[in-house]
């Protein structure tokens, strides 16, 4: 049953990193073993609102980032269909824009703070495409970005399908300035095949995975500001479109294009 499949998630890491870290004591892997939230994707139809909400619109200035996209929640843009969430950017005049798609965030309905964090995603492509699979702070609305804190767990250019990008945010280093490291996927893409991108988060370090590779590891005395990754965080998965971090759509960009997630898992303790 598809509930079940790679329910383990990242313990497979255990015997890679023997052979391949084993000289590096620091790497802390596999801590969270206890499932706190899952989406399996099972139902199709909309998301499960019980862990998803919608942002709409185009936000200050699209986004932050001069994204060209309007967020909507409708099923053009975001639906669930045998056992996959499809969130889909399209080529279409809505509301002032001219392309449309979905953000979803679990905000006010699942928060957490340390723990391992995991998705299983088949990435869309092409110049001006961005999927992001990421976290905010709880407190964004008492504090807000960067002093809220922001880790991105996987993004991505479109226009460069075998190299994507995992970062922290926070006060002192942000926008361009976060701290940041590249996984690159050798002789493959990301377009063309389900990948599980993943972290894992505790009070002293934030780990980054693709599939059974731990590529990054970051700590307070990595960043140049306050570490404010020591309370809860929610979840966002979403497709931009243009933006300072991707460049415009230009003519060989083919819409409608479709970031396909299999799954979402979080473990705590």
């Amino acid at each position: 049953m598809k509930k079940y499949k790679n329910i383990l998630g990242f313990i497979p890491l255990l015997l890679a990193l023997i052979m391949s870290c084993s000289n590096d004591d620091t790497q802390k892997v596999v801590n969270f073993t206890q499932i706190s939230m899952q989406d399996e994707f099972d139902t199709d139809g909309t998301p499960n609102s019980s862990i998803w909400g919608y942002e709409i619109g185009t936000g200050a200035n699209g986004w932050g980032n001069n994204e060209l996209q309007y967020y909507t929640d409708r099923t053009e843009n975001v639906t669930v269909q045998n056992g996959k969430l499809l969130i889909t950017a399209r080529e279409e005049d809505f509301n002032g824009s001219s392309y449309t798609s979905a953000r979803l965030i679990t905000k006010d309905l699942f928060e957490q703070r340390y723990g391992r964090f995991e998705a299983r995603i088949k990435l869309p492509y092409g110049q001006g495409i961005w999927p992001a699979f990421w976290m905010l702070g709880a407190d964004i609305d008492e504090n807000s970005w960067p002093a809220c804190g922001e880790i991105d767990i996987m993004e991505y250019r479109g226009q460069n399908p075998s190299v994507l990008i995992g970062s922290v945010h926070g006060p002192g280093y942000s926008g361009g300035e976060a701290i940041s490291k590249e996984y690159t996927l050798e002789n493959d893409r990301f377009d063309t095949g389900f990948h599980v991108f993943g972290i894992e988060w505790g009070p002293e370090y934030i780990n980054y995975y693709v599939d059974d590779v731990l590529y990054n590891q970051i700590t307070p005395e990595d960043v140049t500001g306050e570490w404010v990754f020591n309370k809860p965080f929610f979840i966002l998965m979403n497709l931009a479109i243009g933006g300072n971090f991707v460049g415009s759509p230009n003519d060989e960009t083919v819409f409608p294009q479709t970031m396909i997630v299999d799954y979402v898992r979080v473990y705590n303790n």
